[in-house]
């Protein structure tokens, strides 16, 4: 007869500092509060619950980055995960202070890849074994180099390049813990949901992964996808749902026996509010609202940007906006830099720096017409085109109209200013300083070659000081309504 023990996994990834709840059709959904209540619910229902979070707990609101990520360490802590692996965006405001907010966590933190490039020690504990009702459950935080491009700007880290790198290391820590019973393995990744699928199907079973938790992608699923017998699965981005796992472990053969998986969603209907956690949240609110309460500007109307990978009104008019500041013959703004939806009629300080809070410096730089055409080209490649798929879009300056022939995978026409692109010509290109370091793997060209067209050079030290700037001198905007891609389908 099997020895069956029954687990509840609970698991959230991108939370961006998505705190506060949102009225969506007249109900409040989603924000923390309410989180932590549906957590708390489970807990209180169920004998041995876990709850993860799989990356990118920072980023993406007012609350998080006026306060460094301390704000969301101090909210996390009172939501209470067991563990979180580290996400890309968990590096933003540089390794030092990441190690920094560690200290204040009172949960765990794991990676497996980030080190000293010279002596090879990690940074974080690769993995933790959380021990539950005599089950013991093995996490192991997994990233690759491709998703974490910032570390690049830190000349003494290193990190796992990617996902072969990333299955050798998980064989290491599983063959480590042979001899001890672990009885279920799961894998925190933040590496996106294709690469999830690759990593899946390369694992050795011997090694005894049982699922496969993801994030980066904002990937959102109604079901597992199983890979090698192994389910994968991610919880879109935010606070407005949760991922649940109920689990049957056989604790015998150490694996699973029977599950079921469902995305819950965090709503007023089924998720009680945790005041102690919502007052927290409140005193942070007041604060951020006082201080970036201030009028900027406004629009006719809202202004949206829907999804990362296509043309968008607010990527339209943040990259024009650029543009007439600061001149070039085109802005290659880069899309994942905008982090909501909506943006207007009104405009406050508060607004805009929750829309656009990356601070990186703009380059201005030469292509020639050669080199910008294969760089869009690259950009519009058909994995860019997939739901959920993290690969680097570029918003454009109306300067620029591109048409693009999906079928045959071709740019028709490429002009700026109304005339064709010249392959021997050089352009101006204005871009933040994050995507010219790594424009190998945004556009696919050479630092090398580019700089050989002339020396590239900072216009800019801030790129939320310059729409600021620019948004307050401009007491109504409006958008212009010309596309900038044309894409043929």
């Amino acid at each position: 007869m099997k020895n069956l023990k029954k687990l509840t996994i609970l698991h959230s990834n991108d939370l961006h500092g998505d705190f506060l709840a949102e009225k969506v059709d007249e109900k409040l959904v989603g924000g923390v509060s309410r989180l932590s209540g549906y957590i708390n619910k489970v807990r209180s229902e169920e004998k041995n619950v876990i709850y993860a979070i799989a990356g990118d707990m920072f980023r993406g609101s007012l609350i998080d980055s006026e306060f460094q990520g301390i704000s969301t360490i101090q909210i996390m802590n009172l939501l209470a995960p067991d563990v979180v692996t580290l996400g890309n965006h968990e590096v933003d405001y540089g390794l030092a202070h990441l190690l920094f907010l560690e200290k204040c966590a009172t949960f765990p933190i794991i990676n497996a890849n980030l080190h000293v490039k010279h002596n090879g020690v990690r940074l974080f504990n690769s993995h933790f074994i959380k021990e539950i009702d005599g089950m013991r459950v093995l996490f192991i935080g997994i990233l690759t180099e491709a998703v974490l491009a910032k570390t690049k700007e830190e000349g003494l880290i290193g990190t796992l390049v990617d996902v072969e790198d990333a299955i050798q290391e998980v064989g290491k820590i599983c063959d480590a813990y042979r001899d001890v019973d672990i009885d279920f393995t799961v894998l925190l990744t933040h590496i996106g949901f294709e690469e999830d699928k690759k990593l899946a199907a390369k694992l050795d079973p011997a090694w005894g992964v049982d699922i496969i938790i993801g994030g980066h992608s904002h990937t959102c699923l109604t079901e597992p996808c199983e890979v090698a017998g192994i389910p994968i699965v991610q919880a879109a981005i935010g606070t407005d749902q949760i991922g649940r796992f109920d689990i049957m472990v056989d604790t015998d053969n150490n694996c699973i026996d029977s599950y079921t998986w469902q995305c819950i969603p965090i709503t007023e209907k089924n998720c009680p509010r945790d005041e102690a956690l919502e007052e927290l949240i409140t005193q942070y609110k007041d604060y951020t609202d006082k201080k970036y309460g201030r009028v900027l500007t406004r629009f006719p109307r809202a202004y949206t940007h829907p999804q990362r990978n296509r043309e968008s009104e607010i990527g339209d008019l943040i990259a024009e906006s650029i543009h007439a500041q600061l001149g070039g013959d085109l802005v290659l703004l880069g899309s994942g830099s905008i982090r909501r939806p909506t943006l207007g009629p009104i405009v406050t300080l508060g607004a805009y720096k929750e829309i656009l809070p990356f601070g990186d410096s703009l380059y201005s730089i030469k292509l020639s017409g050669a080199q910008l055409r294969h760089a869009l080209q690259f950009m519009l490649r058909e994995e860019a085109f997939l739901e959920g798929e993290h690969s680097e879009w570029y918003q454009l300056s109306k300067s620029v109209r591109c048409e693009y022939d999906r079928p045959t995978r071709t740019i028709v026409s490429l002009k700026i200013n109304g005339e064709e692109v010249q392959d021997d010509k050089l352009y101006k290109v204005i871009m933040q300083s994050y995507h010219y370091l790594n424009i190998g793997d945004c556009l696919d060209l050479r630092r090398e070659e580019i700089e050989r067209n002339g020396k590239p050079i900072e216009v800019a030290s801030n790129l939320p000081n310059v729409l600021e700037e620019y948004f307050a001198s401009h007491p109504l905007i409006e958008y212009d309504d010309l596309p900038r891609l044309i894409i043929h389908e």
